[in-house]
């Protein structure tokens, strides 16, 4: 099961690293053409959920990895949960459908990965 979980930290942190890095090197423009939802708030906002996501992207991988504070881990992965649980409700407000079915997945396997690394499977 350990093996599952870290497979699913590093699908989740390599997903989260691109997104999030993305939403912090592209410009304004380049990102409306992939993001609908980014002429709904500031672009500090953007940009605040891009560096979020980007560290929690770091905090699902290095501190289990190196031992050094793994409880980071977990919180890193709630953390994400907690992101994706706004992006699915703005997904709704803003009448995008299509786009909650990936958010959801990617909420539930942050949830799994919290619960797993906080209970039976800690570090």
């Amino acid at each position: 099961m350990n093996v599952v979980i870290w497979i699913v930290q590093g699908l989740l942190a390599a997903m989260f690293l691109v997104s999030g890095g993305s939403k912090l090197a592209l410009p304004e423009s380049k990102l409306k053409e992939r993001m609908t939802w980014i002429d709904s708030y500031p672009k500090n906002s953007v940009r605040f959920i891009g560096a979020v996501e980007v560290l929690a992207a770091i905090g699902l991988i290095l501190p289990a990895a190196t031992k050094i504070a793994p409880v980071l881990t977990p919180l890193a992965a709630t953390g994400l949960f907690i992101v994706m649980v706004g992006a699915t409700i703005t997904h709704l407000k803003l009448n995008e459908a299509k786009a909650t079915p990936v958010t959801i997945v990617l909420a539930l396997l942050s949830l799994f990965v919290a619960i797993t690394r906080f209970g039976p499977y800690s570090l």
